[in-house]
């Protein structure tokens, strides 16, 4: 029998945990420091790392925050031993409603190309593709 999954926002003690699972599921990438990401996320009020807690064991994760206008969802992970069972969909809703208490009216997220199966999933969530053009600039050297 499966103990019963709880959600709660992260501390700086589960960042060894969380990262692991991010590299369990492809989501690290060379030019971004999961770490760092973690630890700013959990660095200001305005974001959150998001767990999902099974038997002691963080099992999926969803990093959310707001940027006064809208709010991003990052990171939505579910351990490859438990996809398939309704965590990611549950992470989403978790992040959703944390956007919804910060007021935010509009939930965006970003999905690298490579990542191209997963769109389909968040597509059933109610996720459409937008017709705008994402561009970036690196106001600080990334790590190869």
């Amino acid at each position: 029998m499966t103990s019963p999954v709880t959600v709660r926002s992260c501390s700086a003690e589960d960042r060894d945990a969380v990262v692991a699972l991010w590299t369990a599921c492809g989501l690290v990438v060379p030019w971004n420091d999961p770490a760092a990401d973690f630890a700013l996320a959990l660095s200001k009020s305005s974001s959150t790392v998001l767990a999902a807690v099974e038997g002691g064991r963080i099992v999926a994760t969803a990093m959310v925050g707001q940027d006064g206008h809208r709010g991003w969802i990052y990171y939505v992970a579910v351990d490859p031993d438990r996809q398939g069972h309704g965590l990611g969909r549950r992470m989403v809703a978790e992040a959703e409603g944390w956007l919804v208490a910060a007021g935010m009216p509009k939930a965006q997220l970003l999905v690298r190309e490579t990542n191209q199966r997963v769109l389909a999933f968040y597509e059933r969530l109610g996720y459409a593709r937008s017709p705008v053009t994402m561009m970036q600039k690196w106001l600080t050297n990334p790590s190869p």
